[in-house]
């Protein structure tokens, strides 16, 4: 990637396509670290979803290192996270309610920080990330069916009757 005064430079495994977002969007990795860093600062401080992440995470410069890279791969392609969200979120006592809280002050600090563009560009990956956990959580929650004894001594029984004719 080219740099310039414009186009601060930002780890990427795919940098064309980064740089390209970079410019369209006019986020860059200092503006999404301050994203990351305010977001998780009001999440904290914050009744409903405070005590939520209090549960589960005690270091959190790990933790918002991480997401800087998270919101670098998903807002600007970068490639540079590696993990699995979804598994680490399936678990967690949540509903629908704490995601759209969680939207709302994603939106409000994406709105204070952000250029316009770049803030619905996150607010909008944000949103769908808050369904697909919220997926997540729901079918974990969920009472799953024990699977069929596969290897049942009367096995599949032919369709249509006993000559296998439908």
């Amino acid at each position: 990637m080219t740099e310039n005064a414009q186009t601060p430079p930002i780890r990427s495994a795919r940098p064309e396509i980064t740089a390209t977002l970079m410019v369209e969007t006019g986020l860059d990795e200092a503006i999404l670290t301050t994203l990351v860093h305010r977001f998780y600062d009001k999440v904290r401080a914050d009744q409903v979803l405070g005590p939520v992440f209090a549960s589960r995470i005690t270091d959190w410069d790990p933790h918002l290192e991480r997401m800087v890279e998270f919101w670098g791969s998903v807002a600007l392609m970068t490639g540079c996270y590696h993990g699995s969200p979804v598994a680490k979120h399936a678990d967690l006592p949540v509903t629908w309610a704490h995601f759209e809280h969680w939207l709302v002050l994603f939106r409000e600090t994406a709105g204070q920080v952000c250029p316009p563009v770049g803030a619905a560009h996150v607010i909008a990956r944000a949103e769908r990330i808050a369904r697909s956990l919220n997926l997540a959580v729901e079918d974990a929650a969920r009472p799953h069916a024990q699977p069929p004894n596969l290897s049942s001594s009367t096995g599949p029984q032919p369709v249509g009757g006993a000559d296998g004719r439908a």
